[in-house]
């Protein structure tokens, strides 16, 4: 009986002895993510996985500078043959906790029938310092080529990042798919807090759905029309901007900021589309009379000055979100931020209006 444990004890330890030999022997052809084209990148910047290189754009907090620093809605998109797929990852510094995937996780999807479908997601440590490990998306692929699209973390400062196939198989630089440039700016709901997955925030599913390319600006409690973000949208060249500015902002700052932010973006990108999304109802109103009266109060007044805008400004529009269930459960992970299931609502309510909007304006 001892000498059997003994042998079933060898065969285990030589396993992961030939398994150690064969990962250092490079049993992974790896490719840097950068090298095969990023998708919603606003501007070229040094570190190609930050979104706004805050040494030419300046006024950000401390905090908003760690924000513009990770790839929230960034994407990749790339051919392979592979059958199975994973990927690497080296932080630039540490990152900040949470309990989701998505802020240190990778998400994949694959064309199927002309749809992306989900294939795969991972999630990395927080404390992560080992560039050489690989993470699997995906195993077990049926043979043939495949288009594949990967979203970065959303929490995560990237020094690098690798897209791993085991070697002998392709893995090319593909032509994107996504059409036009639309801008989406906005609070933590724009920039997918508290979806599981990192292409699983409303506008990642809007891009999925439309096939139009997203240029993802969505700043986790930051978004409350500050100059200097218009600093930034001012010198994007995007056919669209769309905007979810009254999550963030108190009331105050609503009536005071709004029309001098509008403005800006009208005088920076005439005769172009720009839409404004009122706050959805957030689930902590439904008992707590406080949160009822400023967010209603948010409502309210958006409904009332957007109104006086959408009639001075002929390009600009008004739309209201909707993430709610109305059959009494609850679409929110928390009372305030959607779940995956809310995020799709958002979509599904915002997609036709949003789109036929674009219609007029030839974007198709």
């Amino acid at each position: 009986m001892r000498k059997k444990l003994f042998l079933i004890l060898l065969a285990v330890c030589s396993l992961g002895i030939s398994a150690a030999a064969q990962a250092k022997s490079g049993a992974w052809t790896k490719v840097e993510v950068a090298e095969l084209g990023i998708l919603g990148k606003a501007f070229d910047t040094p570190n190609p996985y930050h979104r706004i290189d805050t040494c030419v754009y300046k006024g950000f907090t401390k905090g908003e500078n760690v924000q513009c620093r990770v790839p929230a809605g960034l994407s990749v998109v790339f051919k392979t043959d592979a059958r199975k797929i994973g990927v690497s990852l080296n932080y630039a510094k540490d990152v900040n906790g949470g309990p989701y995937a998505s802020y240190r996780g990778f998400d994949l999807y694959i064309k199927k029938d002309g749809k992306w479908l989900w294939a795969g997601c991972t999630n990395f440590d927080r404390d992560h310092r080992n560039p050489q490990l690989v993470k699997v998306l995906v195993q077990e692929m049926l043979e043939g080529e495949k288009e594949c699209l990967l979203y970065l973390p959303l929490y995560a400062e990237i020094q690098s990042c690798q897209l791993c196939v085991p070697e002998g198989s392709r893995i090319e630089k593909m032509e994107s798919p996504f059409r036009h440039k639309i801008v989406f700016h906005g609070s933590s709901f724009t920039h997918g807090i508290s979806c599981t997955r990192a292409g699983m925030s409303y506008p990642m599913q809007f891009m999925r759905k439309t096939g139009m390319q997203v240029i993802p600006l969505g700043f986790s409690g930051n978004c409350k029309m500050q100059p200097y973000f218009i600093d930034v949208i001012d010198d994007i060249d995007a056919d669209a901007y769309i905007y979810d500015p009254f999550s963030n902002p108190n009331i105050p700052m609503i009536r005071e900021r709004l029309e001098p932010f509008v403005e800006r973006t009208v005088k920076a990108h005439p005769g172009k589309p720009i839409i404004i999304q009122r706050t959805i109802y957030w689930e902590k109103e439904n008992f707590d009379t406080s949160a009822q009266r400023e967010f209603q109060g948010r409502r309210d007044l958006s409904d009332s000055l957007m109104a006086i805008i959408c009639a001075k400004y002929k390009d600009v529009y008004y739309i209201k979100p909707d993430a709610a269930l109305h059959n009494g459960e609850s679409s929110t992970a928390d009372g305030v931020h959607p779940n995956d299931n809310g995020y799709s609502l958002w979509e599904a309510s915002i997609e036709k209006p949003i789109l036929d909007i674009l219609a007029r304006y030839g974007i198709k």
